[in-house]
């Protein structure tokens, strides 16, 4: 089968920029990953484009990658819109890699911008309103804050300022967990801390503040068991991939001593199942189907990039990958297991939590920080030794959980 390498990543800071527009933000990023390959923009067969918001933030509902790419001078080329909600970013990734694998070309381009902040602060928050059934909001909103029903809420721990409502999805999915398994908001917030702590050492995240737990817990309330730190904020930002096939590779003269393998890169939806089986969550059955394609195990991990658009999110998501036993992701985030200099460090860059999360190019981001981590180019947040590293990335509401979960694997 077709070899397919990242050769080279571009990130733009993650943040509120509102000087910086689409074209600006592509510009950067695609102008990044360029440079780390040292190749032009004449080389790129084909591009991939991500963005989720641009249509409901400025109108821009159609054509938004051939306007932002043509921009920067990317002409003739295929150029392909990609939308996945939050997953959007891993989606544009993983059609790049079919490009490669198809022989349609061997050098392919992913890139992923939002620019989500805006004055008017009812639309920026409504963005997040089209990420399930639109025709069953009622239905979808009782379903799943039902999940967090029976689980005693304080009083005073619902902010009185606007949020989105996924916070409150994000929520009940935290009350069920320590209903069902006994996991502590405390343990949450050790995962929130844990991220601000390693964003210290990310100069493009959004936040670069350190936590202890006890100011995570103390922190302004959003909805229980949420404080304010152990979510992910608002942002704008861009971050592009390219990648090569051997025969790119050799054509453009890029050395193999810095291009990462792609080793598995896989998409699954979710399906009907009841929230007691945990097993077949759509992220556990996705990362089964990489482990298989890479031929690797959990066990084999190094480093991990993960979907913490809560803190809650990392402890699910890390028992989904198989790193602990289902129900054992607050003990072992807790016990120190996944933070820099413990057995499998997750989320290095600060996570979503603290580096932002620009929804089309939140995937692409993950695919940044490892790419650095893989490379042995992360500085102080540096894995030591890394060699084999996971992305996971979901998108959007469907049922219970997830409509779509993107796995990556890559390996030096």
């Amino acid at each position: 089968m077709t070899k397919v390498y990242i050769a080279g990543v571009g990130m733009t800071r993650m943040g509120k920029l509102l000087d910086r527009s689409v074209k600006d933000l592509t510009a950067e990023a695609v102008n990044g990953a360029l440079d780390d390959a040292g190749i032009a923009t004449r080389d790129l067969q084909a591009a991939y484009f991500s963005n989720a918001t641009q249509g409901h933030m400025e109108g821009q509902t159609m054509i938004r990658g051939e306007i932002a790419l043509r921009h920067m001078g990317v002409e003739e080329i295929p150029v392909v819109n990609v939308e996945n909600a939050c997953a959007s970013g891993a989606t544009a990734f993983n059609l790049a890699v079919q490009f490669l694998k198809a022989g349609e070309g061997d050098v392919s381009l992913a890139v992923g911008v939002e620019k989500m902040f805006s004055k008017d602060r009812a639309r920026m928050f409504s963005v997040f309103d089209a990420a399930w059934d639109v025709a069953t909001v009622a239905e979808n909103t009782e379903t799943l804050l039902a999940l967090g029903q029976g689980y005693p809420v304080p009083p005073g721990t619902t902010s009185a300022k606007p949020y989105s409502l996924f916070m409150d999805v994000y929520a009940a999915w935290s009350r069920h967990h320590m209903a069902a398994f006994g996991t502590t908001q405390r343990q949450i917030a050790a995962v929130a801390a844990k991220n601000h702590n390693h964003s210290q050492h990310n100069e493009k995240a959004q936040y670069r503040m350190p936590y202890s737990v006890d100011e995570v817990l103390a922190a302004p309330p959003i909805t229980y068991p949420l404080t304010l730190p152990m979510c992910a904020p608002i942002s704008d930002g861009g971050a592009a991939a390219v990648l090569c096939s051997e025969d790119g590779l050799k054509r453009l003269g890029i050395g193999r001593e810095r291009a990462i393998e792609v080793k598995a890169s896989v998409l699954q939806t979710g399906s009907s199942r009841p929230i007691e089986a945990v097993d077949r969550h759509v992220t556990a059955k996705a990362a089964r189907r990489a482990y298989e394609r890479a031929g690797v195990g959990p066990e084999d991990i190094d480093v991990a990039e993960v979907h913490d658009a809560t803190a809650m999110g990392e402890i699910v998501q890390i028992e989904n990958l198989g790193f602990c036993d289902f129900g054992e992701g607050g003990a072992t985030s807790e016990r120190g297991d996944t933070s820099l200099g413990g057995r499998l460090p997750v989320n290095p860059s600060g996570g979503l939590e603290c580096k932002g999360h620009p929804i089309g190019a939140t995937g692409l981001c993950q695919i940044y920080e490892l790419t650095g981590q893989l490379r042995g180019e992360a500085g102080a947040r540096q894995v030591e030794g890394a060699r084999l590293a996971i992305a996971e990335n979901g998108g959007g509401l469907y049922g219970i959980e997830e409509s779509v979960a993107s796995i990556i694997i890559l390996g030096r």
